[in-house]
């Protein structure tokens, strides 16, 4: 394959631990509990979405928005990427983002003819007001929980973050 360059990995895709990797054949037991924890985390996130409209921007814009908070600066084909969408949708989303003071173009100093889109201070403030308001509202569930129900939760929520990686706070 002499001549074809290598595809680079998007920033935002590197965070990401790998799927499908080869390893020993899950138990039905572990299959079940898989089953379990990504139904209740759909559940879950359907439940803090809702705390997201405060921020009146679209699902698919505060997605955008936090690759680019998290990940920023990042071109629009990177963007793309870990949005999984096509170019042109993107590009219609980051100038809205624009449109909005949440993003800016910036030239990659490793090349002038590529823009990149960083995060504004509104945008990264945008977007930690809601993080906070999410978090709130889960600890407020979690409140309810009895200590050892409690403790349980966490010890998951360590033991997943080992698995998937840490929290992640958007960088000052």
């Amino acid at each position: 394959m002499a001549g074809r360059r290598r595809r680079q990995e998007s920033p935002a895709r590197r965070t990401r631990p790998a799927g499908g990797a080869a390893g020993p054949r899950p138990s039905a037991r572990t299959v079940e509990t898989a089953d379990r924890l990504h139904s209740v985390a759909i559940r879950l996130l359907r439940r803090l979405r809702a705390e997201d409209r405060a921020s009146e921007l679209s699902g698919p814009r505060l997605s955008a928005l936090s690759v680019v908070v998290f990940a920023g600066p990042v071109s629009l084909s990177a963007l793309a990427e870990a949005e999984q969408v096509r170019l042109p949708t993107i590009s219609r989303l980051a100038r809205s983002l624009e449109r909005l003071g949440l993003v800016e173009r910036v030239a990659d100093p490793g090349d002038r003819r590529v823009q990149r889109l960083r995060s504004t201070a509104r945008g990264k403030a945008l977007l930690q007001e809601g993080r906070r308001r999410r978090v709130e509202s889960l600890a407020r569930e979690l409140a309810a929980l009895p200590p050892g129900d409690l403790g349980a939760v966490e010890r998951a929520a360590t033991a997943l973050a080992r698995l998937f990686g840490g929290p992640r706070t958007p960088p000052d």
